[in-house]
């Protein structure tokens, strides 16, 4: 194998490294798409995280992570003909000039709202969706549900399809939880309606003008705290949440909710 070291590495170096690594590695030989999609999805949150952490240093590294993944892909194509790396590199780009008409042609956009309205209705035109439905059955079906609600709803509100204020609404979510309530008692499909409730939370969350994502992740943080305070507080009386009551785990439950809560206050 001829591959020379060097100092510093650019985009290139990375391709031509893939290539060796196709042909040379026993395990990078072996892969196909389907075997390292997860791959790609966990490189891509570790991206996200760096970001929200605000670490350039991890997000330089997790951002290398998700390129080496766009490279892989296209390797595997170009080694049976269908496309290569430069194929995808002049599909973004043709799409990126073809999108940006208020830079690269004649249309005139003064403001962010009227470059976003452009791209949407040129990405219409360009995927031939005539309404809003063509639209929403184009969101990923791949998408975590909860991302593909958000986006097919929110779709559905610039058509102009929601609810006329904040109580309208919160109380659809009642009513759809009244309903699982009645499916588990044997009237009705529990699973639909368990289904109906989220996506009824997730309307009534953008409606009030919230980030569904957001809120329940930080929700996850906030049971995480008060979970690893009971567990504590269990351990501490010689004990494990398997062994403890109902009555101590309460109690600990809603101590560090009190704590919160004063917190809050201060």
């Amino acid at each position: 194998m001829q591959f020379k070291t060097k100092a510093s590495y650019n985009f290139e170096d990375l391709v031509e490294i893939m290539q060796v690594l196709r042909k040379e590695c026993p395990w990078d030989k072996e892969q196909t798409h389907l075997s390292i999609r997860s791959n790609f999805l966990e490189e891509t949150y570790e991206a996200i995280e760096a970001i929200d952490t605000n670490d350039p240093i991890l997000l330089r590294e997790e951002l290398g992570d998700v390129l080496l993944q766009v490279v892989f892909h296209s390797q595997m194509e170009a080694e049976v003909g269908t496309f290569n790396i430069n194929d995808v590199c002049d599909g973004i780009c043709k799409k990126l000039i073809y999108r940006h008409p208020h830079i690269f042609a004649n249309f005139h956009a003064k403001t962010s709202d009227e470059v976003l309205s452009n791209w949407d209705e040129l990405k219409k035109k360009e995927k031939g969706h005539t309404t809003t439905a063509d639209s929403m059955r184009s969101v990923s079906k791949s998408l975590p549900a909860m991302m593909r609600a958000t986006k097919v709803r929110k779709k559905a509100i610039k058509a102009g399809f929601d609810f006329c204020n904040g109580q309208d609404a919160l109380q659809k979510v009642q009513e759809e939880l009244t309903e699982t309530i009645e499916a588990y008692n044997g009237n009705g499909n529990l699973e639909e309606e368990i289904g109906d409730v989220f996506f009824s939370l997730i309307n009534a969350t953008l409606h009030l003008g919230f980030d569904p994502d957001k809120l329940l992740s930080a929700t996850c943080d906030k049971f995480i705290d008060r979970f690893e305070y009971v567990e504590n507080g269990i351990i501490s009386q010689n004990s494990t949440i398997k062994d403890a009551t109902d009555e101590q785990i309460m109690t600990l439950w809603n101590e560090k909710k009190t704590l919160e809560k004063s917190k809050t206050v201060d």
